[in-house]
């Protein structure tokens, strides 16, 4: 038995010799069959009448006219045109070259190609194991935080622009967590409930506001009616803190009935739904200049209940905390939350920045920091700049103003575009008003990427940067808005080569028609030119096997 075992890895190293070698020798058996096939074309060159063939079909070619070879490269031009105009569409629409997506998906497994292993062990994990790169599949989707208001805020800004800020997408996502969120693990299902249900999955809105208005009807106790009200009905954030009011008092009447099968546990619905409603009120006290009543009823809810931290109220905290400009209490926030253990966020990133580069950014100076060096304390505060930077590289623009915002979606892709319109459209201010804080920003945040070169493949402080966040931010971002991209794409080749052959093919039929004769005269030139080393190679052959003596073998 040890005998076999010891043997295995013998025959399969033999195994993996012989497979690498077949694979490399395949990449020779078409040069040589195509060497073949031009010897025997040679060699039958008097049997099969070549000569006269070429012959034939030059003197064809001498009786065409001009305007042939007009309409020639004229079509030619306009069909890599239309290529060149379908290529670039389906670049900025997926970000990627049509004809070499399907050469690498359809046409490289015939030929026998493989996908590239090079990927497999650029992520290692603790224990030094490699982990696969994470797919699109993998690229998870999270809540945001500081999502805006339907009809107060979203509504508003498609009465005045006519645009709509929200996919479809985006506000499907939204309905399956309030599906998921909103119903727990009862045993009754009442009639109100399931009309609910049926709201959060209509597209049209007055559709949904119809059916709360159903539910209240059904149960003028219905919180999660009173809620949607709030979120879609509501022009304005006074009316939604009111119908959160409202669905606050409803819910807690709620929460006092018992489950009708223990009678000992609450129903897990209205515990989840009371946090959503706190945590909207929150909100409204904040957007309505309540501020240190909205930090209040945030700390109450995070001690209320410690383990929903996946709802991340800790950023509503922090931008609350940020607008009072009690510093040290965000800093004992971040002290909290920035942790190695926790999923980190762009909020938690460049706030911990923002805290070091108000530090010294007042007296900052890119001259005399290039005289005298950087001391500690501006080191710390370049080095928090770098990390946030490489954690998410699209904010600094929005941050610069470099790029215009727009109202940020109801879920944010972390490292990704949408996260950075999310943070930047809630905590552009805070970096206002930090004194030379953008200052600093400007003049540091480009040099992240002379440390990582390659963020695809390596990282610095965190994972190589996730290849598959543009394919998600365009899902969640509207149209109109032109998705950041990093690191930054240059045009495929095809796009290049379908270019250059729409141009060249144009120049050859402007100076056809424009001057025939001399570009006919060029052109015979050009392949009498071209055509003289295969002459040349012929003649030798010629002399060393005349066709004689291949044509009399070709008789026997």
């Amino acid at each position: 038995m040890e005998d076999a075992t010891s043997s295995n890895p013998q025959s399969l190293g033999f195994t993996d010799k012989l497979k690498s070698w077949l694979s490399w020798s395949w990449t020779y058996i078409c040069a040589v069959w195509f060497a073949m096939v031009l010897t025997m074309i040679y060699v039958l060159r008097s049997p099969l009448k070549l000569q006269d063939t070429l012959t034939s079909a030059s003197v064809f070619l001498n009786t065409l006219t001009p305007k042939f070879y007009v309409a020639l490269t004229g079509t030619s031009s306009l069909i890599s045109g239309l290529i060149l105009i379908f290529e670039w569409w389906y670049f900025r629409k997926y970000g990627t070259s049509f004809i070499e997506q399907v050469s690498v998906s359809h046409l490289r497994p015939l030929l026998g190609g493989v996908e590239s292993s090079t990927t497999t062990g650029l992520f290692s994990s603790v224990n030094g194991e490699a982990e696969p790169r994470p797919s699109v599949s993998e690229c998870k989707v999270w809540r945001n935080p500081l999502n805006l208001f339907r009809g107060a805020e979203y509504s508003r800004y498609t009465w005045v622009t006519g645009k709509e800020p929200l996919t479809y997408y985006d506000m499907n996502l939204s309905a399956q967590d309030h599906q998921t969120f909103f119903t727990g693990d009862t045993q009754q299902i009442k009639a109100e409930d399931t009309v609910m249900q049926k709201a959060w999955r209509e597209r049209n809105p007055q559709a949904r506001i119809r059916a709360a208005y159903q539910a209240i009807e059904m149960n003028h106790e219905c919180a999660a009616a009173y809620v949607l009200l709030a979120e879609e009905e509501a022009t304005t954030i006074t009316e939604a803190e009111r119908l959160f009011k409202q669905a606050l008092r409803s819910g807690k009447r709620e929460q006092r009935v018992q489950d009708p099968v223990t009678s000992l546990r609450p129903l897990t619905l209205n515990i989840n739904l009371l946090v959503y409603i706190k945590r909207r009120l929150a909100m409204c006290a904040r957007k309505l200049g309540r501020i240190k009543e909205a930090v209040k009823m945030m700390r109450d809810l995070m001690k209320e209940f410690p383990l929903l931290g996946m709802l991340n109220i800790h950023e509503n905290l922090l931008e609350a905390l940020l607008e009072l400009q009690a510093y040290a209490d965000v800093q004992a926030v971040l002290a909290k939350y920035d942790d190695i253990s926790l999923p980190k966020s762009a909020t938690i990133c460049y706030t911990s920045a923002l805290l070091k580069a108000r530090a010294v950014s007042e007296k900052f100076s890119p001259e005399a920091a290039s005289r005298r060096g950087l001391s500690t304390a501006e080191m710390n505060a370049v080095e928090a700049i770098h990390r946030a930077v490489e954690f998410n590289p699209h904010v600094p623009k929005y941050l610069l103003e470099m790029k215009s915002l727009i109202l940020p979606p109801e879920h944010i892709l972390k490292r990704g575009d949408s996260e950075a319109v999310a943070y930047a459209f809630f905590h552009l201010q805070h970096w206002k008003r930090a004194e030379g804080a953008l200052n600093l920003l400007h003049c540091t945040w480009e040099g992240t990427f002379r440390i990582i070169p390659y963020p695809l493949e390596k990282g610095h402080l965190f994972y190589p940067y996730p290849g598959c966040t543009e394919t998600a931010d365009r899902e969640l971002l509207p149209t109109f808005h032109e998705v950041s991209v990093y690191p930054k794409k240059e045009l495929p080749f095809f796009i290049l080569f379908t270019a250059g052959l729409c141009s060249f093919t144009a120049m050859l039929a402007m100076l056809t028609h424009q001057f025939p004769e001399l570009m006919g005269v060029f052109v015979k030139a050009f392949f009498s030119t071209l055509f003289t080393p295969l002459g040349f190679f012929a003649d030798k052959m010629e002399s060393f096997m005349p066709s004689s003596f291949w044509h009399q073998l070709t008789r026997i």
